[in-house]
């Protein structure tokens, strides 16, 4: 059974650059490219960053039940969103393929996904602090205010649901948080292999170990305090 790993995090976190960087040292490990109904953004190319397919495609594969977690994302009473979702044949190919697999999607989506797989491993990447991923939100150039504003709205319900997650990575320093989500990876296929750790696999538990979620709590505090005092007093 492959393993499957779910990755979170508010937009502007670093999240893609941090998973870009993890399948460069960890091999065995393919990765759910999402389909979408929105339209590609500038050099986006259909199969790369998404599979771009219209509205009425997406419903026909939840009709289906072709994803293993879909949402409706950015909607309202006066505008439809756009639909966002995993499908299923991408965890069949990487058992077939002996791989693991990584899914790169929002706390919607990861709940639903852990509801149909109990044993996915789930790590949430978290800004240092709403400042930093203000500026990181603008610095990138490409969204309007508007839609800054919803971003980092979004970002402090989402952070709301950290204590959901089986590991929390604060994504600070880009080198250490690269190697801090490997150990996760690899610290979690230990158990599989059956053979003692070696003195640096060992050190790897322990680096993925102060990462699970009872041991972050105190440094998650300070991050939720920035987006909102009243969201710590409720964890």
């Amino acid at each position: 059974m492959s393993i499957v790993y779910i990755v979170s995090a508010p937009s502007g976190s670093g999240k893609s650059t941090l998973v870009n960087e993890l399948f460069k040292m960890v091999g065995h490990l393919d990765f759910s490219i999402s389909y979408t109904t929105r339209p590609p953004r500038g050099s986006e190319q259909n199969g790369k960053e998404y599979f771009f397919v219209s509205r009425e495609e997406f419903e026909a594969m939840i009709a289906t039940d072709q994803f293993l977690e879909h949402a409706e994302v950015f909607g309202d009473e006066r505008v439809r969103g756009e639909y966002y979702g995993t499908a299923r044949r991408f965890l069949l190919e990487a058992e077939a393929r002996g791989n693991d697999l990584l899914l790169d999607i929002d706390v919607q989506g990861a709940s639903q996904v852990k509801a149909k797989i109990p044993d996915a491993v789930s790590i949430f990447i978290l800004p240092p602090d709403r400042e930093k991923l203000e500026w990181r939100l603008r610095h990138r150039g490409e969204d309007s205010e508007e839609v800054i504003r919803r971003r980092l709205d979004t970002a402090r319900r989402e952070i709301e649901n950290y204590s959901k997650y089986d590991y929390i990575l604060v994504n600070n320093l880009l080198e250490q948080s690269a190697d801090e989500l490997k150990d996760i990876v690899l610290a979690e296929r230990l158990p599989r292999s059956g053979a003692k750790p070696s003195g640096e696999e060992a050190q790897r538990v322990a680096t993925a170990q102060a990462c699970r979620l009872e041991q972050a709590r105190e440094r998650v505090q300070p991050i939720l305090a920035s987006f909102h005092p009243q969201v710590v007093k409720g964890t």
